[in-house]
C-alpha cells in the first residue's frame, strides 16, 4: 500500500478531507474506513491490515481538518451522509464500495445506505450510538441533551465528563439518570476552566442530532447493500453495544461480535489501544462473507414461529 494522497472535496457549509491508500492492482472494492467524530487519524492501524486493496479515510464535518465555513453549530446526519455520498462520487471507483463504519460514522453511513444503497456493497456498522431504538431511549436522549446543555453552559470538561458517564455506563439508564449531577472532570484529567469555544464536534456539532436520529428502517431491509452490525464483547452492555444490537433486531439480521470495546480497531492512536490485529482479522472475515449469519428470512421465520 502506497503513502495516504491527501485530497480535498468542496460540500455546502465545509470543505472536506480525505486521504487514498491506494493498491491500483487489487481486485477487491474500495474499502471506506469512517468514523465521526473520529477523523482520518483514528483509523492508521486499521487501514494497515487491508493493503490488499484500496483504503480511504476522511475527516467528517467540523472534524479535524474538514472544518466547517459557514458557521454552523450542529451538524445533521443528513449532511454527514451527503458528504459521505459526494466523497463515493468523487473516488470513482465505477463500482459500489465497502464501509467499515464506528459509532456516529455508523449513524451516517446507515443513512447513507438507506439514500443510496446502490453505492455499498457490505456496510459494516460497529456500534452505531443509535438511541432512539433503545428500550430506554428517553433517559438516553435526555442525557444527550444534558450534555449539550452542559456544553454551551460551561464548556468542554465538564461536558466530556457527563458524556464519559453516559458512554461507559453498563445496563439500561435508571429515572432521573441525565438530572444527576456530572462526574467532576479533574478526576479523568480532563479542564475545568471553560476556554470559550464552542465547536467541538463531539459536544457541539453532532450532540445530540446523532444519537437521536431516526433511520429509515423499511428502506435499510430493502436495500441491495448486505448492512452487518458489530458489537464489541467488551462494550456490547454500554449505550452504544446496546443500540446497535436494537438496531440488528430492527434489521431481522443478528449483530457480529468485534474483539474488544467500542474502540478495538485503535493502536495507539489518540493514546489508546485496543485490539486491532484481532479486530481487523474479524473485519476481513466479515467483508469476505465468511462468517455464517443468519438471513433475514431465517430470522423472520425464527420471530413467528
Amino acid at each position: 500500500m502506497t503513502q495516504p494522497e491527501t485530497h480535498t472535496l468542496a460540500a455546502p457549509g465545509a470543505v472536506l478531507h480525505y486521504d487514498v491508500r491506494r493498491n491500483d492492482a487489487s481486485t477487491q472494492p474500495v474499502l471506506l474506513l469512517i468514523g465521526s467524530p473520529m477523523g482520518a487519524t483514528g483509523f492508521g492501524t486499521l487501514a494497515g491490515h487491508f493493503t490488499d486493496r484500496t483504503v480511504v479515510t476522511y475527516d467528517p464535518r467540523g472534524a479535524e481538518r474538514s472544518k466547517r465555513t459557514d458557521g454552523a453549530l450542529r451538524s445533521t446526519t443528513e449532511e454527514h451522509a451527503d458528504d459521505l455520498h459526494r466523497l463515493i462520487l468523487a473516488l470513482d471507483t465505477g463500482r459500489p464500495v465497502d464501509i467499515f463504519a464506528s459509532s456516529g460514522g455508523a449513524v451516517n453511513a446507515l443513512a447513507l445506505v438507506a439514500r443510496h444503497p446502490e453505492e455499498v456493497r457490505t456496510l459494516v456498522a460497529h456500534e452505531p450510538p443509535a438511541a432512539q431504538e433503545l428500550p430506554d431511549r428517553e433517559e438516553a436522549l435526555a442525557a444527550c441533551e444534558a450534555i449539550r446543555e452542559t456544553y454551551l453552559r460551561a464548556g468542554f470538561g465538564p461536558a466530556m465528563a457527563r458524556f464519559i458517564a453516559l458512554v461507559s455506563y453498563a445496563g439500561p439508564f435508571p429515572a432521573g439518570f441525565a438530572k444527576q449531577p456530572g462526574p467532576n472532570p479533574a478526576d479523568f484529567g480532563l479542564p475545568t476552566e471553560d476556554n470559550g469555544s464552542r465547536d467541538d464536534p463531539l459536544l457541539g456539532l453532532n450532540m445530540p442530532s446523532t444519537p437521536a436520529y431516526q433511520h429509515d428502517f423499511g428502506a435499510l431491509r430493502a436495500a441491495r447493500s448486505r448492512v452487518v452490525i458489530g458489537v464489541g464483547a467488551e462494550s456490547a452492555s454500554m449505550i452504544a453495544g446496546r443500540a446497535g444490537t436494537a438496531v440488528a433486531e430492527r434489521l431481522r439480521t443478528a449483530p457480529v461480535t468485534f474483539p474488544g470495546g467500542h474502540d478495538g480497531f485503535v493502536g495507539g492512536e489518540y493514546g489508546r489501544t485496543g485490539k486491532p490485529d484481532a479486530f481487523a482479522a474479524t473485519l476481513r472475515e466479515v467483508l469476505a462473507e465468511l462468517r455464517a449469519l443468519p438471513s433475514r428470512r431465517q430470522l423472520f421465520r425464527r420471530e413467528w414461529r
